[in-house]
């Protein structure tokens, strides 16, 4: 077993950070970085994530030479370019646009499901902003038809890095909203999705109850 040479800022329940532990297990990496759970929130940076990612989000990612990368798109891509199997992004070309944009809307729809968490767990009740609320779970519900009805296809066609966003996106809707019942209005996406959190760098990852 090699020694680690990197090291992860993460917590186990952000989404952003399973994106990039899920590459890491696909792409048999593991056991080339140290897992560093923190647990920042946006009014609490930790101090010695802020030293690495002056935002104070994660995932960081610190290399063998001390620099740092983040956000979970530098990084994957970053480890996807540094191993000798398939890449799980294509290099060139059209494909690689359309998965760079599907991996975007991924990442939209976390910050919106992100922004909703943070609502309801740090602000007060009577402070909710519900126009605001409602205007999140708008963009999650476009995007979760957009992706029933337009990219089924794509999505079966390979387990890469749009397909992992994605699956990390329903994971933190049943997460930290169930309450959305996503599988009932889309049971295409559901059907996909029960394949593959089966996987094990989907189970390895799983946020814990």
């Amino acid at each position: 077993m090699s020694v680690p040479s990197m090291t992860l800022y993460f917590n186990a329940g952000s989404p952003f950070a399973r994106k990039v532990r899920v590459l890491l297990d696909e792409i048999g990496q593991l056991d080339q970085v140290t897992l560093k759970a923190i647990q920042p929130t946006p009014v609490t940076p930790e101090a010695e994530l802020v030293q690495a990612n002056p935002l104070g989000k994660l995932p960081a990612l610190v290399l063998a030479n001390g620099e740092v990368l983040y956000d979970s798109r530098v990084i994957c891509e970053y480890l996807d370019s540094r191993h000798s199997t398939a890449p799980l992004l294509p290099a060139v070309g059209a494909a690689r646009w359309r998965r760079l944009t599907l991996g975007s809307l991924a990442d939209g729809m976390l910050d919106a499901a992100l922004l909703i968490r943070y609502e309801h767990a740090l602000r007060p009740e009577e402070k909710h902003w519900a126009l605001w609320l409602e205007g999140q779970s708008e963009k999650i519900e476009r995007g979760l038809a957009y992706l029933e009805r337009e990219c089924l296809a794509e999505l079966e066609a390979s387990f890469d890095l749009a397909s992992i966003g994605v699956a990390c996106v329903l994971g933190y809707l049943d997460f930290r909203q169930p309450q959305l019942s996503w599988r009932q209005r889309y049971p295409q996406l559901a059907a996909w999705y029960a394949v593959v959190e089966q996987r094990p760098s989907m189970e390895h990852s799983r946020p814990p109850i």
